[in-house]
């Protein structure tokens, strides 16, 4: 068969698993009954801001009574109560947890989980674009001048160079693209559904036409041979990847069966499966990013946020029951860029805030518990005077779960000119 170089274009169109995946020809799996032992690191990030006074808040407290419409906030009482946290976070304070969420409370009445509140950037920035920014690369200000050096691209991609790889399926992105968290990691990959395979577009006339255009090693490439060489490793590692997932008689990859029961709703739950199938596969996994969108609420809220709610909770609670002979090697820290406004906006929703807070859930948690410093809610206390206030840099965080559970000592070459505030938030057993 005759290929032209329009026909060959736009197969390669097509084919966009090999354009979504830089540094797929570094995929291998590991050997039948040598599978890795060691840690897993998934970052579930919010986008968008998360409500988080509407996830967790003071139920009793009669500044957020009279700041938000009972639709907006938790409830002590009646048929929309919030879930009683137990906590002791503030004296006399009723923290309660949305109704929607009574997975994930299990998963934190049995000590699996531990939520930090009041966490976020120093920076007072209320822009998506510049505290999704430096989150993701591991700041709190933009460095002056020539700033500091490392931190350029993301702080996941330097644990990951701190951590070292082993030829493995290191790091994957369940987004469309690689974040930012991930730039400056080459052998990172974008891998957002398995449920289709991962296999190529168009199937073997289009695996041909790679083929020919990306040489086996040891062939003559008709353009450049780093790019073919880079090209048919990518292509060989596609493929490899997809005869590893379990198919049936037809050819179709089988309908993932969770262990324990549950089901994997909405994107987050086909992203949270993919990043389950992929550990369950043994290929090596060290970190997984997820990102979950839709938590940009300027209006409508309520029924938006319930939904979102339902969907994380019972997603999470679907993949750690799935994954129970993993547990001592998982850990889950989630990320908001911030929260919301306290006071509600006219149009049913509240406007971009400050303080947010973070979930662990993992192996060795010391869960059940809300922590940090809750800053309290009176006007002096919030942030500019309207928002809930930050008193626990998310670094902070991330740094307690680097050193106890990936085994990084020193985190300064992750999270470069960074010194840890009020020290260790006690997230984990001893």
């Amino acid at each position: 068969m005759a290929f032209n170089r329009r026909e060959i274009l736009k197969t390669l169109a097509a084919a966009g698993a090999l354009t979504t995946v830089p540094g797929l020809g570094q995929l291998a799996f590991a050997a039948p009954g040598g599978a890795p032992n060691g840690k897993i690191l998934v970052v579930l990030f919010f986008r968008g801001g998360m409500d988080v006074l509407n996830f967790i808040g003071p139920a009793n407290d009669a500044v957020y009574i009279d700041a938000r419409p009972a639709d907006l906030r938790l409830l002590d009482s009646g048929d929309k109560a919030g879930i009683a946290m137990d906590s002791d976070l503030a004296q006399g304070v009723d923290f309660r947890l949305h109704p929607e969420a009574a997975a994930l409370h299990e998963l934190y009445r049995q000590g699996d989980l531990a939520i930090v509140h009041a966490t976020g950037l120093s920076n007072a920035t209320r822009s998506h674009f510049e505290a999704q920014e430096l989150m993701e690369r591991g700041l709190a200000e933009e460095p002056k001048g020539n700033g500091v050096l490392g931190t350029e691209g993301g702080w996941v991609a330097r644990l990951l160079r701190q951590m070292g790889s082993n030829g493995e399926l290191v790091a994957v992105s369940t987004a469309g693209g690689v974040p930012k968290l991930l730039q400056g990691y080459p052998e990172a990959l974008s891998i957002p559904d398995l449920r289709g395979g991962f296999g190529l577009p168009g199937g073997p006339s289009t695996q041909a036409v790679l083929e020919r255009l990306y040489p086996a090693a040891g062939q003559p490439a008709s353009f450049n041979p780093n790019v073919a060489r880079g090209g048919r490793v990518a292509l060989d590692a596609a493929l490899r990847l997809n005869a590893a997932l379990p198919k049936g008689p037809d050819g179709k990859v089988l309908a993932y069966q969770p262990e324990h029961g549950g089901a994997f709703d909405g994107d987050i739950g086909r992203s949270l499966e993919t990043v389950a199938r992929l550990i369950r596969m043994d290929a090596g996994l060290k970190v997984a990013c997820v990102d979950m969108g839709g938590w940009d609420t300027h209006e409508g809220q309520a029924g938006r946020f319930k939904s979102l709610v339902h969907q994380l909770s019972g997603s999470l609670s679907t993949f750690w029951n799935d994954l129970s002979a993993y547990h001592d090697r998982i850990t889950l820290v989630t990320v908001s860029e911030f929260g919301r406004r306290l006071r509600a906006n006219r149009s049913g929703g509240t406007d971009h805030g400050h303080g947010s807070l973070m979930m662990v859930l993992g192996g060795g948690v010391a869960g059940g518990r809300l922590l940090g410093r809750w800053p309290g809610l009176q006007p002096q206390d919030l942030d500019e005077r309207v928002d809930l206030a930050v008193t626990t840099d998310y670094r902070d965080v991330l740094t307690s779960v680097l050193k106890h559970r990936m085994g990084v000592g020193q985190v300064d070459a992750v999270f470069p000119g960074f010194h840890p505030g009020s020290g260790d938030p006690a997230l984990f057993r001893a």
